[in-house]
């Protein structure tokens, strides 16, 4: 009589970590600490003022109209800093498309070994 031998464990087919939808990435966002965003992945900001008033800034927008985001990014900051005192704070609205065409390439090169 012969003996079997073990069977071995199967290896799961995917080697990558897949997150290819919007919703998975908007998942993920949310649960990410976000110091500092850069200008390239918001949609636009609401600055929120201690007397109640709410001034928007569309990032989209100011990019669409070719000012670049570097130099959003400064006149932002310069802004920002000479409102510190009227601000009580900002809401940042990320654009969840670009970020994930940005991060995914690198997500599956660095995943591809495993």
């Amino acid at each position: 009589m012969s003996e079997q031998k073990p069977k071995k464990p199967r290896r799961p087919k995917s080697k990558r970590l897949k997150i290819g939808t919007r919703e998975q990435w908007t998942r993920i966002l949310k649960e990410v600490q976000k110091d500092e965003v850069p200008v390239t992945f918001l949609k636009s900001l609401t600055v929120n003022l201690r007397d109640g008033t709410a001034v928007d800034v569309n990032i989209t927008q100011l990019i669409e109209q070719g000012i670049s985001p570097e130099t959003i990014e400064k006149q932002l900051n310069s802004k920002l800093a000479e409102l510190d005192a009227y601000i009580e704070d900002i809401d940042f609205y990320i654009n969840v498309d670009s970020v994930s065409q940005t991060v995914q390439p690198f997500t599956d090169k660095l995943l591809k070994n495993l």
